[in-house]
């Protein structure tokens, strides 16, 4: 590994931890963000010549915190630090800052860091944007990218979310176990919303990897919380989910259906790892929404080919997702397996009444023309991919229903 290459995946790595106990001690996002680009810049300088350090974490913070304290001596025109290379002195400098940063001062300023991002006076939007920058060090630019704005939008966003949370005067002391309880919720759903924008964006690359992000951020927020079942379930769920990345376009870009994925791309070592976590989970017999979504995955990943889906346990899982949180989009996703399991007329059944809550959302229409074209239905069936056309949020998503039109202009057959 090249110097830049480990001291990127150490100052990654670091990021959570250090920007938590800068902003613990300073008590100002901006400043503790500042301090830790100032603490990656010297880094960058001082550990190719002298090597890793012990723990790159305290040695991120010390550095920081007194390159921050070091700037307001000079201003207040006190006495200033020692010169640079006393402050990266990697001898002995750290080691009375890594015995005092054990792993409990590690979860708190890493958990206080993604509580304050999640702020509730936040809408959700401020939110990601404000996690991806302070605890991820995406760059505006990036972000802007990811979310299809200008670059000054995303900075306003960004600039507002920190000033809400400055006039909110939010606590910077270690989150109590109520407040871990009622704002760990609001995190994890931050995280899959940042995964969602990435999955839903088609072939993008610059999208696609916030869902590389969200699963990091899940990854620490599950070494924050060992044994809480609802994180294994969401990291679970997004593994298996991307597990499935390079089987789900083709090399024009087009979209790939389930049943029709090579699934000789799909990631094992992803596919693993998410099995893993959902049987975990599963032991703690607290089931929630993450691990019911997280257990459809499974089912899929676990078939060797589309018709060994067990599309009965499916439907079930769905109705009890159902019954834990209604929502017609659950009903939607519920309906595929129905259509499998009870054919598309129990399917289409069971989505009709939902068009008034979903007659603005392209999978509906979508799903509700292919059932029509399985029952023979075609004018019906052409409305309503016209009318999904409409409501695509990607050229993908336009380019399958495309197809699906293709396919009734030449009279083949529908999919099953």
């Amino acid at each position: 590994m090249t110097d830049l290459a480990w001291i990127n995946a150490a100052i990654t790595a670091a990021r959570p931890q250090a920007v938590g106990a800068l902003l613990r001690y300073f008590r100002d996002l901006d400043t503790a963000e500042e301090a830790f680009q100032d603490a990656c810049l010297r880094a960058l300088k001082s550990w190719p010549q002298n090597g890793p350090p012990r723990d790159p974490t305290a040695w991120l913070i010390m550095v920081g915190r007194n390159a921050a304290l070091d700037g307001v001596r000079k201003t207040s025109r006190l006495q200033a630090l020692p010169d640079e290379d006393a402050l990266s002195d990697l001898d002995d400098a750290e080691a009375p800052l890594v015995e005092r940063l054990d792993g409990s001062h590690y979860r708190d300023d890493a958990l206080r860091l993604l509580f304050i991002c999640c702020h509730p006076d936040l809408p959700a939007t401020q939110q990601i944007a404000l996690a991806l920058r302070i605890v991820s060090g995406l760059s505006v630019r990036q972000i802007a990218r990811a979310f299809l704005v200008g670059e000054a939008a995303m900075e306003q966003r960004i600039t507002r979310a920190k000033a809400r949370i400055a006039q909110a005067d939010t606590p910077f002391e270690a989150p109590g176990a109520v407040e871990r309880s009622e704002r760990l919720a609001a995190v994890a759903a931050m995280i899959y919303l940042v995964f969602n924008e990435g999955y839903s964006a088609g072939a993008d690359p610059a999208r696609a990897a916030l869902c590389d992000e969200a699963i990091r951020l899940a990854r620490l927020l599950l070494r924050l919380f060992q044994t809480e079942a609802e994180i294994m379930g969401l990291t679970a769920l997004m593994l298996l989910q991307h597990a499935r990345a390079a089987a789900r376009f083709d090399a024009n870009g087009e979209a790939v259906l389930l049943d029709d994925q090579d699934r000789g791309l799909w990631d094992a070592k992803l596919i693993a790892e998410g099995l893993a976590l959902i049987d975990k989970g599963m032991r703690h017999r607290n089931p929630g929404p993450y691990q019911i979504q997280a257990a459809v995955a499974a089912l899929h990943a676990r078939a060797a080919t589309a018709e060994d889906t067990d599309w009965a346990q499916i439907d079930a899982l769905y109705a009890a997702l159902e019954r834990m949180t209604p929502s017609p989009v659950i009903t939607l996703n519920r309906a595929v397996a129905v259509s499998k399991t009870a054919g598309p007329a129990a399917a289409l059944e069971l989505i009709e009444p939902l068009a008034d809550r979903l007659g603005g959302y392209f999978h509906f229409f979508g799903a509700r023309g292919a059932f029509l074209l399985q029952l023979g239905r075609d004018d019906e069936a052409r409305e309503a991919f016209n009318r999904a056309i409409a409501l695509a949020n990607t050229p993908a998503e336009a380019s399958h229903i495309r197809m699906c039109l293709d396919r009734l202009a030449t009279g083949a057959a529908a999919p099953k």
